[in-house]
């Protein structure tokens, strides 16, 4: 419950007394306990012998509130990481073909290609700790003015550095998505331009000032943009010539010498030593990468920078390719253009929908890619005694371990810990994390697979009364280069199938946050940001969310009559701890070749044992993490 506060206090204005959806409570089972080790609630729970995924009215994808690494979904790993471990398991007799640590999309791959090559009659375990399946592909469902509203709460959209590669390729075909096809077909993209709304800059006054909000970011001249910012002079000049200009700032150098010495220097230092930016300038960019690696301009290199399309390069004359000393995202991009993309609704939750529905057809309706968008999934068949796939949720493993029939599978589900028995085990989780379940693999391996920490993230989804504030401001989207969240979008316009988005600035919409907690500008590497920012993300309570949530956009909606306490309708805080997975950072990560990466040196098989996930594959998209099922599941069966 919230605490009182005085009745004129700025957080009344901001309308966090209003009693919005935020449902921690998921239909009256406490979800922040589902997977803890104690308790008398669990004890009650383990006693009544009922999985919380089987209870009436139980259904994830409406949950609001703090989503994500919701509450109940991390502390037993935690507590086995700090060597805590849980009460000796009950063996509960199951035995199967397969068991899957972690219902992602690379955990429900794994499930659908080991099904499909060793036989239909396999039996197969998907364990999970989340209360939902799909991992970091997450759907968020809300019901909004008598329609129904999805925004992914994780995995955006189809969309990678490289055209997907054959099995990805096949496996989304298999699904029924055709992406370039669909793609024209439902996704309108020059929606909101068509009403004159285009992208937006917000200036805060803490960093710029004055709080500002320009207009036509990228659609308008740059001096044109910001003629009215709180900026200097010489800052509007100085981000004229990295934006228009033409200016060699690395004269006597060849192309080459030029990428080498810009693969070992930041964007910010690029910014400073070389274009010599006024240290407003630099601000101005330095949240432009967090939405795609979730670090500022310190952190990534200005080669990658300018192998992902950033500005500041016209005029260094770099001759098109790439060179080893580049990250996994711009280096795709630099020598292919990337992959086709399409954007569902709720992400790619949907992909991850079409997998369960594969793996147990009796919980998702339908037939199409295009009806299970607004099918509503039956959670209490996904884990039925006797069917030869079950996805069983609430239940974080921790243990994995090598015997002479196979593997040994410990998790702990509400307050009991159980064990089962697979011949086949693929480990579909968080690479850092299998240290602590296999404390038996190679302390090379270990070592290896420890360094594999994922990029904190939060995406945030806001459900608002109306978007006629946005229309009167001539925004849809907004830049905030010092914002809580560095940036924020009214949700895609799309219809496919029975979904249809909001036309009108008078209907309720979804609005997409995106936050990233870094710690720019204090000399830490992008895996020191990752760690300071996983642990400031583990202890912010939902209440701090929100505040900042409502602060944020009263003061960048101010001009169009926004009012954050009548207007907005309910907050899901979809908060990743351990986010993207790893890529090479030319900056911090050692030269040497790619085969002694640590994602190739930690995904070797083991025994029985062998290893999925994006992590594997060293790149946070989704058809590394498809990949990644694929080379496990034949390791297995080739052995």
């Amino acid at each position: 419950m919230k605490e009182a506060r005085p009745p004129h206090s700025r957080e009344r204005n901001l309308g966090e007394d209003r009693q919005i959806p935020r449902r921690d409570f998921l239909q009256g089972a406490l979800v922040a306990a589902a997977t803890t080790l104690t308790g008398p609630l669990l004890q009650a729970q383990a006693a009544e012998s009922v999985e919380p995924q089987n209870a009436a009215g139980y259904y994830p994808p409406a949950s609001t509130g703090l989503r994500g690494s919701h509450p109940g979904s991390f502390e037993t790993a935690h507590a086995v990481r700090d060597g805590r471990q849980p009460s000796a398991p009950t063996d509960s007799g199951e035995a199967y073909d397969l068991v899957v640590v972690g219902g992602g999309i690379s955990g429900l791959s794994a499930a659908h290609f080991f099904q499909a090559r060793a036989g239909r009659a396999t039996r197969i375990l998907i364990l999970d700790n989340h209360d939902d399946f799909g991992g970091h592909a997450k759907r968020n469902e809300f019901q909004l003015g008598g329609r129904l509203q999805l925004l992914n709460g994780g995995t955006l959209e189809i969309d990678s550095p490289r055209p997907y590669a054959a099995v990805p390729k096949a496996l989304l075909a298999e699904l029924g998505i055709d992406v370039p096809a669909l793609s024209r077909q439902v996704e309108h993209p020059k929606f909101y331009e068509s009403l004159g709304m285009r992208a937006g800059v917000f200036f805060d006054r803490e960093t710029f000032g004055a709080d500002k909000l320009v207009s036509g970011y990228h659609s308008v001249p740059i001096s044109t943009l910001l003629s009215d910012a709180p900026l200097s002079a010489r800052a509007r000049e100085d981000i004229r010539r990295i934006e228009e200009g033409a200016a060699d700032f690395m004269p006597g150098l060849t192309s080459d010498a030029k990428k080498l010495q810009l693969s070992k220097i930041s964007y910010a230092a690029y910014l400073r030593d070389y274009v010599k930016a006024d240290p407003a300038a630099i601000a101005f960019y330095q949240a432009w990468p967090h939405g795609e690696w979730g670090v500022g301009i310190d952190a990534i290199s200005a080669l990658d920078c300018w192998g992902f399309g950033m500005v500041g390069f016209k005029g260094l004359g770099l001759t098109p390719g790439i060179i080893p000393r580049m990250g996994y995202t711009p280096s795709g991009y630099a020598a292919t253009g990337g992959s086709d993309t399409l954007h569902f609704p709720d992400g790619n939750a949907t992909i991850a929908r079409l997998l369960v529905r594969k793996l147990v057809p009796e919980a998702i309706p339908g037939t199409t890619a295009t009806d299970i968008v607004t099918a509503r999934a039956r959670y209490d068949v996904l884990d039925r005694a006797g069917a030869p796939t079950r996805i069983r949720l609430n239940s974080t493993v921790v243990r994995a371990v090598n015997s002479s029939a196979g593997v040994e599978v410990t998790y702990v589900n509400g307050g009991g810990t159980f064990k089962v028995r697979a011949r086949n085990c693929v480990m579909a989780c968080w690479n850092m994390m299998i240290p602590y379940l296999c404390p038996e693999l190679p302390e090379a391996q270990k070592a290896a697979l420890h360094k594999l920490v994922k990029t904190p993230l939060v995406y945030t989804s806001v459900a608002l009364r109306n978007w006629e504030s946005f229309h009167k401001l001539k925004v849809s989207r907004v830049y905030a280069p010092a914002g809580y969240h560095s940036s924020l979008a009214l949700n895609w316009n799309m219809k496919i199938g029975a979904y249809h988005s909001p036309d009108s600035p008078a209907e309720p919409i979804l609005l997409h946050m995106t936050r990233t907690p870094c710690k720019p500008n204090v000399g830490l590497s992008e895996h020191e940001q990752n760690k300071a920012g996983r642990a400031e993300l583990l202890a912010t309570p939902f209440a701090t969310f929100e505040r900042n949530i409502r602060d944020q956009l009263a003061r960048t909606l101010a001009g169009g009559g926004f009012d954050p306490a009548r207007d907005i309708e309910a907050i899901t805080v979809n908060r990743w701890p351990h986010g993207y997975a790893a890529e090479y950072n030319p900056l911090w990560d050692p030269d040497g070749p790619e085969d002694q990466r640590p994602n190739v040196i930690g995904r070797a098989i083991f025994g029985r044992i062998a290893i999925a996930n994006s992590d594997a594959g060293g790149a946070a998209y989704t058809d590394s993490a498809i990949a990644q099922a694929d080379r496990a599941v034949n390791e297995l069966l080739k052995g």
